[in-house]
């Protein structure tokens, strides 16, 4: 099994990093008498991030721990050209050595030879890799938090995508879109809903600097953004300056007044959308919506691709208007597998609390806890998690058809043993 990840693809997104790497498996299994069997690939993808997707190191680590690849073929070991391509987390790194594990006689192979997973050396090495990994991503971030804030206390603007309002020098007001933004500025304060605004720009046909169309919540952050008024952030904070406690001003032309900035950052309450409302609020990042359904990103898909691959996308809870359920779980990259949410959610349960005691997953207390309503959806789906490493949910057939609660296929974690019966 050959494995291949990149952590980003931004300028040339043509997956030449994970090619490149998949030749050089290539070449190490061949210079130890090694076949690839099968190939998993992330490409654009973090292994230092807490949560990330990692649909390919996912169906790798399960299919070591199956002792087949999909189309049957056994595996004996797995190839790669380092250890931080598979593992930048002590989680997944036990996952990785479980699975590798599970069976005997397998191996571990890299540019510099064959290791032995079973022996306290092949593990300390692995530790020690981990350990090197996790130690240069520190190093990394904190060097790159620093350069973004001595440039951002300089005043000079932010190097992602442009900015709305201004030219690509990121200084220079844009004259149109900077008119736009001014004039939506002070609607708001008088009082015009965001989505009006919205649909104001859509009828003129307006875009955003990545070509989207404007929605209320693009809209909200493009008009509340402290860059507006001239000053500078970092990290969610408005940055000041020590001597004074004034804001640090940007380099760039600003479109409005810090007055009309507080302003219209007033008329929003605080907490809402992407950003804290309320006068001279600090803009805030990486605040992430908690799901609001019990296996959203827990189900994958196990629909098939026109290439053969199993799509293995999460499966999102989303409302829909339907006589038969009031939401359904649905693959986000392939759009081929939806599931009746409630039932999914029943059979979820029915896994984790069969009706044969002998057969239980979970302490007793656990199952009356959840039973009662104790339990909020946060700890009923870290329950989950310590038990499964997702539920694979097969396409569904053409037309109305009984429910099938075979089609959720739970893939048990390597430390779990799969109780006798739970699938039924």
């Amino acid at each position: 099994m050959s494995y291949a990840r990149t952590s980003e693809d931004f300028r040339q997104r043509d997956g030449h990093g994970v090619r490149h790497q998949l030749r050089i498996n290539e070449r190490t299994a061949h210079e130890h008498g090694c076949r690839v069997v099968a190939v998993y690939t992330d490409n654009g993808c973090s292994a230092s991030k807490e949560g990330a997707s990692r649909p390919g190191f996912d169906r790798l680590v399960e299919d070591l721990a199956r002792g087949r690849t999909a189309d049957g073929q056994a595996v004996e070991g797995v190839v790669c050209v380092a250890d931080d391509r598979l593992y930048r987390r002590a989680e997944d790194l036990t996952r990785f050595f479980a699975a590798l594990t599970s069976r005997q006689g397998r191996i571990y192979v890299d540019p510099q030879g064959v290791r032995d997973p079973y022996s306290q050396e092949g593990l300390l090495q692995a530790v020690r890799s981990l350990e090197t990994a996790v130690t240069e991503t520190r190093v990394r971030s904190r060097r790159l938090m620093n350069w973004h804030w001595a440039r951002a206390v300089e005043g000079v603007p932010h190097s992602g995508p442009g900015p709305f309002g201004w030219q690509e020098d990121r200084i220079t007001l844009h004259a149109v879109e900077a008119t736009l933004v001014e004039k939506a500025i002070v609607d708001r304060v008088g009082g015009k809903a965001v989505r009006a605004i919205a649909q104001e720009w859509c009828g003129l046909g307006v875009t955003g600097t990545r070509g989207g169309r404007p929605n209320p919540a693009t809209v909200t952050q493009i008009i509340t953004a402290p860059r507006v008024c001239g000053y500078r952030a970092n990290r969610g904070e408005l940055l000041l300056v020590p001597e004074t406690g004034e804001p640090v001003l940007g380099q760039w032309e600003s479109i409005v007044t810090p007055d009309q900035w507080q302003a219209v950052c007033a008329t929003f309450s605080p907490g809402s959308l992407y950003m804290h409302r309320g006068s001279g609020a600090p803009r805030l990042h990486g605040k992430r919506a908690a799901p609001r359904y019990l296996a959203s990103g827990i189900l994958r898909c196990g629909a098939r691709r026109h290439d053969g691959t199993v799509c293995h996308g999460p499966l999102c809870g989303q409302k829909v208007k339907s006589r038969r359920s009031p939401y359904f779980y649905t693959c986000r990259d392939c759009g081929r597998c939806s599931i009746s949410g409630p039932l999914t959610d029943e059979a979820l349960e029915r896994l984790l609390f069969p009706e044969a005691p002998a057969h239980a997953l979970l302490p007793d207390a656990t199952r009356l806890r959840w039973m009662s309503g104790e339990i909020d959806l946060a700890e009923k789906r870290e329950i989950i998690k310590s038990v499964l490493v997702c539920c694979v949910v097969r396409p569904g057939g053409k037309g109305n058809r009984p429910w099938d609660p075979s089609r959720v296929q739970p893939v048990w974690r390597c430390d779990r043993v799969e109780p006798t019966g739970a699938r039924g």
